[in-house]
């Protein structure tokens, strides 16, 4: 292995150590009641350090969540000619992705023991309904370049983030009271599918209902 590789390595081992740590913490004590530094010391690392990898003490928890919202916006925004912002987003949301392509994996009960965590915590709640706010303002943006009714794109891209929210939630719910499984999984992917066809659909009456 080259000694980048070797670095990127120790770098990802790192990380990994200090979010089981902080995780361990946070389903112990609460997340409110968790000092950086006791998550650094845990760790065996300096404060500093975790604040490298991750710089406000949420971001332990909903780092995962904000990677998944770029995701979303990234292939959205390279979506191929023709293909509108809601189309792509349908596309890749309905794709299994971690847990629900593989229900039975070893992250299933860090998954549930997360969701505990942030139901038990008001400063991670409200963290959730900042990523929230901040995909919604990104899609409202992309709707924009379709569509030129800023109402209308604000309560489409509002409409998106609720499916995706909802999913999560079901997951979470799910992971935690150990029904997590392949029928859910279809269940649930097929459910997003419909909800997202029916913004899909409720968008081109508007439009053949326009003068």
């Amino acid at each position: 292995m080259t000694e980048l590789g070797l670095r990127e390595r120790k770098k990802q081992e790192t990380r990994r150590r200090i979010t089981d740590a902080a995780i361990e913490l946070f389903a112990e004590r609460g997340f409110e009641q968790v000092p950086v530094a006791d998550i650094a010391a845990a760790a065996d690392v300096s404060t500093a350090t975790v604040f490298n990898y991750f710089p406000a003490k949420e971001d332990l928890i909903y780092d995962g969540m904000a990677s998944f919202n770029e995701s979303v916006l990234a292939a959205i925004r390279d979506r191929a000619d023709g293909v509108s912002v809601v189309q792509a987003f349908r596309v890749y949301v309905i794709q299994p992705r971690g847990v629900l392509a593989d229900p039975a994996s070893p992250v299933v009960p860090a998954l549930a023991r997360i969701a505990r965590i942030v139901r038990d915590s008001p400063s991670l709640q409200a963290r959730e309904r900042l990523e929230a706010d901040r995909e919604v303002e990104a899609l409202r943006e992309l709707l924009a370049e379709e569509l030129d009714d800023e109402l209308r794109c604000w309560t489409v891209a509002s409409a998106l983030v609720g499916t995706t929210r909802g999913m999560s939630r079901q997951v979470q719910r799910a992971a935690a009271e150990g029904s997590l499984d392949a029928r859910l999984a279809r269940r649930l992917l097929a459910s997003a599918d419909a909800a997202v066809a029916v913004i899909e659909a409720g968008l081109a009456g508007a439009t053949k209902r326009r003068p």
